[in-house]
């Protein structure tokens, strides 16, 4: 470590006045007194220990080793994902038009063989393309996805300055950079995919719609066609959506790179934004300004083509602009309504499942409740807390499967004492009715130990200890509270219209408050 400050022309002298020369020259001395020496030592220490600390150079070169984790855990995941996916309904896709083939011959062989030949071939050469990896470097087909392009031209500008890390992480940069347009590029196979699909789509419609009446199977064929080309637009878009959204350590890394002004005018460069909205060279200068129209020209030819063409004609001018702004904007709702934002104008002619493009793990939905029963005075004596899991079956319908645990609390407020009083196992399925209400009904198995007080009667006492069955059926709503926590409450009122038949007998009307989440 140097200090700033050259020291070999001081002159220091004590407080005697005895002047103690470091270094004798023919320049006149400076002297200065021990305390402002005293202050240079500090600050050159001061600078020497903030040179220790980790600076925004070191901060940038331990970046890459989790941010290339991340990267490559995330893009692996989606186009192994994607390319699984792809691969399944070009199977299942295939086999439809197999079936459409069959029953059209029975109707029509001729226009079966026009339209059919060769089908097959193509879902195999598409097949076999998905499984060679291909990398692009610019745009993936469909929509612009901003994360992605802050991504890839992040990793740009790492191996750009690969000066600034070491070989191994450069390697992983390059990997890494090359592992995204991989994904970009399996994003564009299933674009061509589903531009395939469309085209067969529509050849399948125009050749069925030539007959005046068809066979039901060949009807209902051509709507599973459909069905299938919608499901799998559906699936592609949830993958792009996963793809667009970054989790922290990935946000994080971004806005730490977003502070370099090198890496700023790299994305103003090199980003597919930038592609799409290049801006030449000196715009906004004097000389790029030569020779256009300014705002007050504009406004005095308008004015004069509006002069001449009668009184009233800026008010039909304003009614015009007016009337085209309307038919605009319905055009855009219109656009909006068909393909969520116009990405997708495939129109569905059914109900679509919004369920059925999610993975197991996102269609399950977790929850827990609460039932009390309670004796003559108000005291809950015993208190049933349950778990469950339950399988998004639709958008209306969820089946699942649970447990519970019977706590024990006591007589009374003044004898308390917490007891284990059994266990249960249950199922349930819950149906959309209206709005938050649900039709709701399980089946359960509940074991409790015979520890009834009083007098026990011989046909309960050859019970014994056994699982009890309990039949459920009732009404549940979805309460949405306005804390967080506790959105989704979920209030259930249900009738066990087998508890008559149970000995000893258990109380027929149940009230649940529980969570899901």
């Amino acid at each position: 470590m140097v200090c700033p400050l050259p020291i070999e022309n001081l002159d220091l002298t004590s407080q005697s006045g005895a002047a103690t020369t470091i270094n004798a020259q023919t320049k006149p001395s400076m002297r200065i007194p021990g305390l402002l020496i005293l202050f240079i030592a500090l600050a050159c220490v001061h600078i020497a220990v903030a040179q220790d600390n980790p600076s925004f150079a070191d901060k940038l070169i331990n970046l890459p080793a989790r941010f290339n984790e991340r990267i490559q855990k995330k893009t692996e995941k989606l186009e192994e994902q994607l390319t699984r996916q792809t691969e399944k309904y070009l199977q299942r896709l295939a086999r439809k038009e197999e079936k459409l083939r069959k029953k059209l011959m029975k109707t029509d062989s001729t226009a079966a063989k026009q339209l059919f030949d060769g089908s097959a071939e193509q879902y195999a050469k598409l097949s076999e393309q998905l499984k060679n990896p291909t990398a692009i470097a610019g745009r993936a087909g469909g929509a612009y996805m901003p994360y992605v392009d802050s991504l890839k031209t992040s990793l740009s500008f790492l191996q750009n300055n690969s000066n600034l890390l070491n070989s191994d992480e450069a390697k992983k940069i390059t990997g890494s950079l090359q592992q995204v347009q991989q994904l970009q590029g399996k994003l564009q196979q299933s674009e061509q995919v589903k531009a395939f699909i469309r085209q067969r789509k529509e050849q399948i419609k125009a050749t069925l719609s030539k007959y005046t009446s068809l066979p039901k199977g060949l009807t209902k064929g051509y709507q599973d066609f459909n069905k299938e080309l919608y499901y799998y637009s559906q699936q592609v878009q949830e993958y792009r959506d996963m793809l667009n959204d970054p989790d922290k350590l990935l946000t994080k890394a971004l806005s730490l790179l977003n502070k370099l002004p090198a890496f700023q005018s790299f994305m103003q460069q090199h980003s597919e934004l930038a592609g799409l909205f290049s801006v030449p060279a000196g715009y906004g200068s004097n000389a790029s300004l030569a020779g256009l129209q300014t705002r007050s020209q504009v406004q005095q030819l308008m004015q004069t083509q509006l002069a001449s063409a009668g009184p009233n004609a800026q008010q039909m001018l304003q009614q015009n602009l007016q009337a085209a702004q309307a038919q605009l904007n319905q055009l855009k709702d219109k656009i909006n309504k068909l393909g969520a934002g116009g990405a997708d104008m495939d129109m569905p002619d059914f109900k679509p499942n919004n369920q059925k493009t999610k993975s197991f793990w996102k269609r399950l939905e977790y929850g827990t409740n609460l039932q009390t029963q309670k004796s003559n005075n108000f005291f809950p004596t015993t208190s049933d807390i349950g778990l469950s899991v339950g399988y998004k079956l639709s958008d209306k319908s969820i089946v699942g499967i649970g447990g519970s645990y019977k706590v024990g609390w006591g007589k009374d407020i003044r004898n308390i004492a917490i007891t284990s009083q059994g266990a249960g196992l249950r199922s349930f399925l819950d149906v959309k009715m209206k709005g938050s209400f649900f039709a709701s009904g399980g089946f359960e198995y509940n074991y409790q130990p015979l520890t009834v007080s009083g007098t026990i009667t011989p046909d309960i006492a050859a019970q014994g200890d056994k699982w009890q069955q309990s039949g459920l059926v009732g009404i549940s709503k979805i309460i949405s509270l306005k804390s967080k926590t506790f959105k989704k409450t979920k209030a259930q009122l249900l009738w066990d219209f087998l508890s008559y038949q149970q000995q000893p007998r258990t109380q027929a009307i149940k009230f649940r408050v529980g969570y899901n989440f």
